[in-house]
């Protein structure tokens, strides 16, 4: 199978296009033919290496995942091969306390697909059965891949960690990002009114689009507009994924009582915390990763209802995952960058 991988650490260089063995099912597992494999900023992380992370080489990229099944392991029933199916990226034991109560995604064993396993940027790709969803028919295999990673993880943060509640104000940085689309949108599902950053006008207007209420451009500036918007009162939830670049403001752009929910810290780790600003004004700050198993539903929900939809900003063939990966790094999309394994 023609597959893109990673023989070593490094730039968008590093990604090599060769043939690799077929995959072989084993019990409980299928093979799913490839259609098309969205990118993610996970996808930039792994490829220049992760503390801690350690993958055997050659090693496959991508998270998200949309194809039919192509062949059935050992001992399976319910599905058929021929299925067309949406993949949950998340991997868990299934066995532990976490794992049985619906908190798979807090299990000690827990993974995600391209960075603790082989990925979508593959013709072909081996998956247990508990990861298997019908695909949404009302969306192409492209735009099915648009939804998994970032869609779990924005529904996670605003649903089960903020609790997010209908009139509330909420600041979206980067809303160009996979995670500020997702936010967006789930955040007017819920009745609430969306500030949205983004670094260009093009993108705010996008951004309006969506149904953001108010947009302002990050950088310099940012704190003052939030003031104005909120009449000096703050939001009462921020949505953080950029890290140290935002950090500060989305601290001093709470309301009090406000809550920060953060998921990544794509322009750094280090950020600095004026703890005063939390403990004065009782800012409540949680870590959110990805979502359970169990969330992919209301989504597809909401998906086959049209209240949330993809956002794709361009799409490629596999052999231009170089390319794909120096758009998304130079922050130069809005939306997601798909790449494609068939014509559909």
């Amino acid at each position: 199978m023609r597959a893109v991988i990673l023989r070593r650490h490094g730039g968008p260089e590093v990604l090599e296009e060769v043939e690799l063995p077929m995959p072989v099912p084993g019990p409980g597992q299928v093979r799913i033919r490839v259609a098309a494999c969205a990118l993610n900023h996970l996808d930039l992380w792994v490829r220049k290496g992760l503390p801690g992370l350690r993958r055997p080489y050659p090693f496959i990229l991508g998270s998200d995942v949309a194809g039919t099944i192509d062949a059935l392991g050992a001992g399976m029933s319910g599905v058929a091969e021929g299925d067309e199916v949406l993949i949950n990226p998340g991997l868990s034991c299934g066995r532990c306390r976490a794992c049985l109560s619906g908190h798979d995604n807090l299990c000690r064993d827990y993974g995600i697909l391209g960075e603790h396993s082989d990925g979508g940027y593959a013709e072909f790709l081996v998956v247990p059965a508990a990861n298997l969803l019908p695909a949404p028919q009302r969306l192409t295999p492209v735009e099915r891949a648009t939804f998994p990673v970032t869609f779990l993880t924005a529904w996670q943060m605003l649903v089960h960690k903020v609790a997010l509640r209908p009139g509330e104000t909420v600041l979206i940085h980067a809303a160009g990002s996979g995670v500020g689309v997702a936010a967006l949108q789930i955040a007017k599902v819920l009745g609430a009114e969306v500030i949205a950053t983004a670094s260009s006008e093009a993108k705010l207007a996008r951004a309006r689009e969506l149904g953001a209420d108010h947009t302002l451009l990050s950088g310099e500036g940012l704190l003052e507009g939030i003031r104005r918007i909120t009449g000096k009162q703050g939001v009462d939830v921020v949505v953080e994924h950029t890290g140290a670049a935002t950090w500060s403001t989305s601290i001093l752009a709470c309301a009090r009582g406000g809550r920060i929910v953060t998921c990544g810290a794509t322009s750094g780790y280090e950020a600095i915390t004026d703890l005063r600003h939390v403990f004065y004004r009782q800012i409540a700050i949680f870590g959110s990763t990805m979502g359970s198993k169990g969330d992919l539903f209301p989504l597809l929900d909401h998906i086959a209802a049209g209240r949330l939809r993809p956002v794709i900003d361009c799409v490629l063939p596999l052999a231009a995952a170089r390319q794909a990966h120096e758009r998304l790094e130079n922050r130069a999309q809005f939306g997601k960058i798909v790449l494609t394994l068939s014509l559909t």
